[in-house]
């Protein structure tokens, strides 16, 4: 071999190694361009609309109030006067904004323990609440 063909040889490898650098370069942007093509649009739509609040929670929420409430009327059919039951089922009413059985739950646990001055004041708030509205 001559000394141009080394020189051409080395001028022309020079060349190939110089594309395949620009070949990876452009790869490269490719690559992360795309990925922020595809990242921006979802991120944008995150700020811009909060995850709906849906009204499964509030159903749900409102369910478990309602399944409570049933455990202790069951528990009170057994036992009508059981105290712990009898405060539990009209904290619930309460949650579950039944003013009126809350009330009625309120005025027997009144009579059922007529020493119990934390119950005469509930109850009197609460009769004040439904005549306020």
């Amino acid at each position: 071999m001559t000394s141009s063909d080394k020189d051409y040889f080395v001028v022309r490898q020079k060349q190939i190694e110089r594309k395949k650098r620009i070949l990876t370069v452009v790869s490269v942007v490719s690559f992360f361009g795309s990925m922020v093509m595809g990242a921006v649009p979802a991120i944008q739509r995150a700020i811009q609309s909060p995850p709906p609040v849906t009204t499964a929670t509030t159903v749900s929420a409102e369910s478990t109030l309602q399944e409570q409430a049933k455990g202790y009327e069951l528990v009170l059919q057994r036992e009508p006067n059981n105290q712990a039951a009898l405060e539990k089922l009209s904290l619930l009413r309460v949650q579950m904004k039944d003013f009126k059985g809350a009330t009625d739950i309120l005025e027997k646990l009144v009579k059922l323990h007529p020493d119990r001055q934390d119950y005469k004041v509930v109850l009197e708030d609460m009769k004040k609440q439904q005549q306020g509205k």
